[in-house]
């Protein structure tokens, strides 16, 4: 049988080392300088090895444990099973990006097409409880960076992380979601249609961690540091006070990446982390995607209509169109503004998106596109 590994360590050690889940670059380095390799590592794990390391007692304890339970074989046809393949910093394919952060994972497990790593990315973060403008800048920037030929990566969370996704399907791009989690599940689970859909359109799933193990408090700040790692830089679309988002954000700083937010308004609460970023330097304010592709290098053209210039010979459509604008708006504040029925306002708001002049932003708001 073919355990879904190429590295110089045995493939059985590479995945008896990932499946115990304790070795970051840092006590990789430590062990190959004591045993030479891998290998001759595990044939020494035990209680005082894993202590020596820096686990904790409860930690190591689980380790043996679950390495007693450890069937390399079963454990290679089950990954073989879920079209799950599995490879190590040893492995030549490893990503170079990735590889010159200060602590890269030392095992990857991904779905889908990971050749894609290899193209520009760009990761797009931001909170998990999106507001309708959140919505609308990720439908603004989002699109423009698929047009520009970048893979965004995010995390595919609720809210921002899900519709950077969502959007970048929409605009017939490739996206990398990188799991808080084993690949065993997806979580939330409400994303696993979602999960399969990136996959499906030439995408890729991505995590560090064994196909069991379950998301926890530490495994989203670590797999925010792949998501920064991976990419040229990070946008950071909506995030509060202490969002995971802002993290990503000062972990591609320390990388030495490049790194952007979008401002919102002063009262909402969802952009207080964002806003903390740009006031402290850390962060580039940018208000368009040109903003940030300019500054990453990236030349784009568009030759795209502004809705500002949307004429029509409608005096119903021209009615709701002046009734709009770039904040959202229900269709019962149309109604009143335009003074037209709700069925008509209705209606013709439909059109009018099919053309791309307005866009609905969730929650039945609209603005002008």
């Amino acid at each position: 049988m073919c355990l879904l590994v190429c590295v110089p360590m045995h493939p059985s050690t590479a995945l008896a080392w990932s499946w115990l889940n304790v070795l970051t670059k840092k006590r990789y380095d430590a062990l190959v300088a004591a045993y030479g390799d891998l290998d001759a590592a595990l044939e020494a794990v035990g209680m005082e090895l894993l202590l020596k390391l820096g686990c904790k007692e409860d930690t190591a304890m689980k380790s043996i444990n679950r390495l007693e339970e450890f069937d390399a074989d079963a454990y290679a046809l089950e990954l073989e099973k879920r079209d799950i393949l599995f490879l190590s910093i040893e492995d030549e394919v490893y990503p170079a990006a990735l590889r010159e952060i200060g602590d890269p994972p030392v095992f990857l497990y991904y779905k889908g097409f990971f050749e894609i790593l290899a193209d520009p990315c760009i990761a797009c973060v931001g909170t998990r409880a999106m507001s309708a403008y959140g919505k609308r800048v990720v439908g603004l920037f989002v699109p423009a960076f698929v047009r520009a030929g970048l893979i965004t990566v995010s995390g595919l969370a609720e809210g921002i992380d899900a519709e950077v996704a969502k959007e970048s399907l929409a605009a017939g791009g490739k996206t990398v979601a990188v799991l808080g989690h084993g690949l065993g599940s997806i979580y939330p689970r409400g994303n696993a249609k979602l999960a399969q859909e990136i996959v499906d359109k030439g995408g890729l799933l991505l995590s560090e961690f064994p196909l069991d193990l379950m998301p926890d408090k530490y495994t989203f700040p670590a797999r925010n540091r792949i998501i920064a790692g991976v990419s040229l830089g990070t946008v950071v679309f909506e995030a509060g006070e202490g969002s995971g988002a802002i993290i990503t954000a000062d972990l591609a700083l320390e990388y030495s990446r490049e790194c952007f937010a979008v401002p919102g308004q002063v009262f909402d609460e969802n952009f207080v982390g964002t806003h903390a970023l740009i006031a402290s330097g850390r962060a580039a304010l940018v208000t368009c995607p040109d903003d940030v592709l300019r500054e990453l290098g990236v030349v784009t053209s568009s030759g795209n209509v502004s809705a500002k210039e949307y004429l029509t010979d409608d005096p119903v459509e021209a009615a709701i169109f002046k009734a709009l604008s770039t904040m959202p708006q229900s269709i019962d504040d149309l109604v009143t503004k335009a003074a037209l029925q709700a069925a008509i306002v209705s209606a013709k708001l439909t059109m009018l998106e099919v053309r791309g002049v307005v866009r609905n932003v969730g929650g039945g708001m609209w603005v002008r596109a």
